[in-house]
């Protein structure tokens, strides 16, 4: 059976935009092969955090994980701070990074950009990233267009390695899901949906209620033609709308304009905003009963104790291939 890994930073709300995009792909992918989702809690430190709010978003992506249907009999679902060998193994991988490399990482360029005292971290963090995944033997990484440049890094650092000290690496296969791997903001459509908008009537948090659900997609920007038509290119918003339409329901983008013939965007947008804040409440009920149990810090607990028994194995094998630490004889 492959390995897949994935990592979500808790830097705030899960966005439907993140849901559709990755959390929503996992649940299928859970059955068919060995997964392991992470909440990569040392990536969000890259910028000041404040440590109250980001123990909350650490628990609370942990809920969400569970509440979108991840089984966590099947998967191994655990925090990145609590398993040591990710730390160790970013410091490793670091050691085989180049400086050039990793100031072309376009994340970087753009968080650094007019900034003074810019975090050495924020430099550095691709290598630990590549550690997340490489300590897993990971086949296959499920991401959005926007990390790919960061997984190419990752294929680039595990061939380095394996070139030059010995050859345990699994190189990842990058997927970006062909269907919603994009959903794009509520206010302009030509940008991703984002919880670090400032507008935020842009995106749909996966703990808005029903009634926030249905202002937002109300106001979303479409265009003045009023048909609802799939044309990604000339037609930016209302294509957005009819994309979620459409993975959330399995209807077609031609059986949706076939049932909204003849009708403006108010019946559309008024008939997905009840789909969408429909999807959306089992998982909002499923959240917050795992906010207010044990049960949550119990799967948390068995998951570092997978986590820690992969990592720390692959961890040895990276001190052994480098030459750190001693070589003792069997007696």
């Amino acid at each position: 059976m492959k390995t897949i890994f994935s990592g979500i930073q808790p830097s705030g709300t899960i966005t439907l935009g993140n849901y559709i995009g990755a959390m929503r792909q996992f649940v299928d992918l859970q059955n068919d092969y060995n997964c392991y989702f992470c909440v990569v809690d040392q990536h969000a430190i890259t910028m000041p955090q404040d440590r109250l709010e980001l123990r909350k978003n650490i628990k609370s992506l942990a809920a969400m994980y569970i509440a979108v249907g991840l089984d966590p009999e099947k998967v191994t679902l655990f925090i990145q701070s609590e398993v040591p060998a990710h730390a160790q193994a970013g410091w490793m991988l670091q050691c085989v990074s180049y400086i050039g490399e990793l100031e072309r990482m376009t994340q970087f360029k753009d968080k650094s950009s007019g900034k003074d005292g810019v975090s050495a971290g924020l430099l550095t963090y691709p290598p630990l990233m590549a550690a997340d995944i490489l300590l897993y033997q990971t086949d296959i990484v499920p991401v959005g267009e926007d990390q790919k440049q960061h997984l190419e890094l990752t294929r680039d650092l595990a061939e380095r390695f394996n070139r030059k000290y010995n050859d345990i690496f699994t190189i990842p296969e990058v997927r970006i899901p062909k269907t919603g791997a994009r959903i794009m903001s509520l206010q302009d459509p030509l940008k991703k949906m984002s919880k670090s908008d400032a507008n935020k009537k842009s995106f749909i948090s996966m703990l808005d209620e029903p009634s926030q659900i249905v202002k937002k997609i109300k106001s979303a920007v479409t265009d003045s033609e009023g048909i609802v038509k799939y044309d990604k290119e000339n037609k930016p918003g209302i294509s957005n709308l009819m994309s979620i339409y459409s993975i959330l329901t399995g209807k077609s983008l031609t059986e949706i304009e076939e049932t909204y013939e003849g009708k403006g965007y108010g019946d559309f947008k008024g008939e997905l905003a009840e789909i969408v804040a429909g999807h959306i409440k089992p998982i909002q009920d499923r959240y917050y009963e795992l906010m207010d149990s044990e049960e949550l810090d119990d799967i948390l607990d068995l998951g570092a104790e997978k986590a820690n028994f992969a990592a720390g194995k692959m961890v040895k094998k990276m001190e052994t291939a480098m030459g750190l630490g001693r070589k003792r004889k069997k007696k």
